[in-house]
């Protein structure tokens, strides 16, 4: 499941290249096993410094399902989550986080920080990286490659 599911966002992840936003997907994958929220990265494309893929499938998500506790979902993400990200995963009480490319410049889920898993917190997540992670750096990296092509 997890696997078939980060190929999901692998998809969305492609999308957020595609407007010129940094290749980050997510989906939100509801109890029964089934989509209920999906997401890339939108801060090109709505100048909003909050529209993270993680942020975008996770308000998804709690709109299909009408509530804010996801605490029955599992959040699938091409890259490991940042802060703001990590922080809006616990407030949403997502109980398992699966990850591609672990990121050791920001990821606030094991590498940078750990958030998700602070014990000073009411809530920790369980964490599943590396999930197609070669494919989700690959994404990444040719992203980067043709931004610094053209001078950006």
């Amino acid at each position: 499941m997890d696997a078939w599911a980060m190929g999901l966002a692998l998809d969305e992840a492609r999308r957020a290249s595609l407007a010129g936003d940094v290749p980050v997907g997510a989906v939100v994958v509801g109890p029964e096993g089934t989509v209920v929220g999906r997401g890339h990265n939108v801060r090109e494309v709505r100048a909003d410094p909050t529209g993270h893929a993680e942020i975008v499938a996770l308000r998804a998500a709690a709109d299909r399902l009408g509530r804010w506790r996801l605490d029955d979902c599992t959040l699938v993400v091409t890259l490991e989550p940042c802060l703001m990200c990590a922080g809006a995963i616990v407030l949403a009480r997502i109980p398992r986080l699966v990850l591609g490319a672990w990121d050791p410049k920001a990821g606030a889920c094991g590498s940078q920080f750990d958030v998700v898993r602070d014990r000073r917190l009411n809530h920790r997540v369980e964490v599943i990286g590396g999930v197609r992670g070669d494919e989700a750096g690959w994404l990444l990296r040719a992203f980067f490659d043709a931004q610094r092509e053209n001078g950006f």
